[in-house]
């Protein structure tokens, strides 16, 4: 066996956080700026800082970004393993490399594992640390205790339906909420795993989507989602109690999405629990404490950038994963009492809070219009203080841990998200390049993937090295994105390359006129997977002196052709956003391939030969259209493909080098 593992550098990318039951260790999938992915073991200390473990595989293996991770009380990490339909459970410890046990194989369709509650297992080394959740197609659900003393899975239920969530109603492991869906309707319902008998929990109207968020065992207080008001909406109330559950109008906040991280321990009473509420808008992430007996929000005061949804409260402070485009993703620790109050600006006239709703949520949001006559090149009313990546003062209350900096000991390029004018109203931006951005010698219009997706405030390697190259940056939520709202997101079902495109377009318009006055040359393009499709439409719509160049990774060349060669879960997600609808205007199909004869400027295409999500077929149809049509490839083109690679191309071993190749053709358009 090859017990060889590579030096790792200081971790830039992290997702898929989970904490211990009891708030001692956290986990996570990470990865360095050249290296795949692996899992990382983080100890949390009460005082001291948190302090994160790489556990490396041997042999130069990487996890799979598909990889579930459990962190165990011990520091040891539970892994699921996913390969179709098979999930191998195993358990990773701290080693050089990481010390690897197998622990059983389970086959089912689908699998998932939830963590038993800190007193499931606590005194007990033999007692389960995890249950399993598998559905199979029928649809049926299984279950099974997960054990590390070598003993297999038991199973110990199997009952009828999809079931997603998960709530510990009980603090031994033995009552567990889980939202099943039937017949298009979610209620949650409890699974008993020492009988392996289901019962209904929650059914606040006959055909209400109803489910259990958030649940206290000792005050029996419970936050649940519902429709039942007529939409969607967080509701409380006591399990048992003879109250209803109340909707306060506080957790109603038009155009902000509220989620409920977790509970502060140790509450007297259901009125006085406390929760901790990330809410999101746009690119941008929030948080607030809420408590029954208080009934308002009250937010805190975090530093912009975005939070990840998730987090453990204890004496030591609440803990969340947190990025911003100058700090790669890490873990804060916050005294949520020393932060709570107004944020700068975030007052009334006669000093106090003001209402969530009318808060910033992370800084001042300014609408410069590049499209407007007069707008100023790069006037974007923002005090440098409040830009991501300059100094910020401490923040008390506040501690980020293990967020690394740059190899080369310099800082990371700060960016401000921004609402530029689009065709139909003001477009969310994240913008490199300070304030004089707009003038910046090279400007890049980034689109991004999905397309229910957005981009966020947070790290990301792929644009900072583009920042560190010297390039401005525009990376814009045109319509199709998410975190808008659903009219927003839902703007081009049945449209691929409608209105996205048209907003697109209109920005591009506005930012090449505006540069093209103070006699700089026009944005060039970038975009990943859905991005790359709209990326190529632009390039081919665009006036010829509109764009300068045009990178794009794993793109395809129309929803028809994508339904055509794509996997399943691919197809199931084009299908159920229309994406292979053809639109009737006067653009025409929105056809790559058919439009490759405008594709005039510089361009260079990158795809992973073993793409799961987009087929590298595509972009292979793409290459031999271009050389049908004459262009020179290495002159007019480049063509890359990387060899192992997937979807995630841009996120694996070897990135580094493909965002340097992206970053320098960008900047000078020459693909070599």
């Amino acid at each position: 066996m090859n017990t060889t593992v590579r030096s790792l550098a200081p971790a830039q990318r992290r997702l898929s956080f989970t904490f211990a039951a009891d708030g001692s260790h956290a986990a996570c999938l990470a990865a360095g700026p050249n290296s795949g992915w692996y899992a990382e073991s983080w100890r949390l200390h009460p005082e001291l800082p948190a302090e994160p473990t790489a556990l490396p595989l041997s042999g130069g293996r990487s996890e799979s970004l598909r990889t579930q991770l459990l962190a165990l009380p011990d520091g040891r990490v539970l892994a699921c393993r996913h390969d179709g339909e098979r999930h191998d459970l195993l358990l990773l410890a701290a080693g050089e490399p990481a010390v690897e046990t197998a622990l059983a194989t389970l086959r089912m369709p689908g699998l998932r594992l939830l963590a038993m509650p800190a007193e499931g297992g606590a005194a007990d080394p033999e007692a389960p640390v995890a249950v399993a959740l598998g559905t199979d197609t029928t649809p049926t659900t299984h279950a099974w205790l997960v054990f590390t003393d070598g003993r297999p899975p038991r199973q110990v239920a199997e009952f009828p339906g999809l079931h997603g969530g998960g709530v510990w109603l009980d603090r031994t492991g033995r009552l567990l909420a889980l939202d099943r869906v039937k017949a298009g309707v979610v209620k949650t319902v409890v699974l008993d795993l020492r009988l392996g008998t289901v019962t209904p929990l929650l059914e606040i109207a006959e055909r209400s989507n109803d489910r259990l968020v958030l649940f206290d065992p000792d005050t029996r207080f419970l936050l649940l989602r519902s429709d039942a008001p007529g939409e969607d909406r967080l509701g409380w109330g006591v399990l048992g109690g003879v109250a209803p559950v109340r909707f306060p109008e506080c957790l109603h906040v038009p155009g902000l999405f509220l989620r409920p991280v977790t509970l502060e321990p140790g509450a007297a009473t259901a009125e006085r629990t406390r929760v901790a509420v990330q809410v999101d808008h746009g690119a941008s992430s929030a948080l607030a404490v809420w408590e029954p007996a208080v009934g308002r929000l009250e937010p805190l005061a975090v530093p912009p950038g975005r939070l990840g949804a998730i987090g453990h409260w204890s004496a030591a402070g609440l803990r969340m994963p947190y990025s911003a485009p100058d700090h790669p993703t890490a873990l804060a620790t916050l005294r949520v009492d020393r932060l709570r109050g107004p944020r700068a600006g975030a007052t009334t006239a006669g000093g106090g809070a003001l209402p969530l709703t009318l808060a910033p949520l992370s800084g001042p949001r300014l609408v410069p219009n590049p499209a407007a006559p007069g707008a100023g090149s790069g006037a974007t009313g923002l005090e440098p203080a409040q830009l991501t990546g300059a100094p910020r003062p401490p923040v008390p209350g506040w501690r980020l841990d293990g967020s690394a900096p740059p190899t080369d000991g310099g800082r990371w390029h700060g960016a401000q998200n921004l609402e530029l004018a689009g065709p139909v109203g003001p477009i969310e931006a994240i913008v490199y390049g300070g304030e004089a951005w707009l003038s910046s010698p090279h400007l890049v219009l980034a689109l991004h993937g999905g397309p229910a997706d957005a981009w966020r405030l947070e790290f990301d390697p792929a644009l900072q090295r583009m920042a560190a190259e010297g390039l401005a940056v525009v990376a814009p939520n045109q319509r199709g994105s998410t975190g808008y709202g659903d009219s927003h997101a839902m703007a081009i079902k049945g449209a691929w390359g409608g209105p996205d495109l048209a907003d697109v377009l209109g920005l591009l318009e506005g930012l090449a006129g505006q540069r093209a006055a103070i006699g700089l040359e026009p944005p060039a393009l970038f975009g990943v997977s859905y991005g790359a499709f709209l990326a190529l439409l632009t390039a081919a719509h665009a006036p010829a002196d509109r764009v300068s160049r045009c990178a794009v990774v794993a793109p395809f060349l129309s929803g028809a052709r994508l339904l055509a060669e794509a996997a399943p879960p691919v197809r199931a997600l084009t299908s159920r956003l229309g994406g292979g609808e053809p639109l009737h205007d006067a653009l025409g199909p929105r056809d790559v391939l058919a439009l490759a004869d405008r594709l005039t400027v510089p361009l260079l295409i990158v795809h992973g030969d073993r793409d799961e999500a987009v087929p590298v077929s595509q972009s292979r149809a793409l290459r031999r259209e271009l050389l049908r049509l004459g262009r020179a490839e290495g002159s007019d083109f480049r063509y890359v493909e990387a060899a192992g690679a997937g979807h995630e191309v841009l996120a694996q071993e070897g990135a580094a080098v493909l965002h340097e190749l992206l970053a320098g053709f960008l900047r000078t358009g020459r693909p070599v």
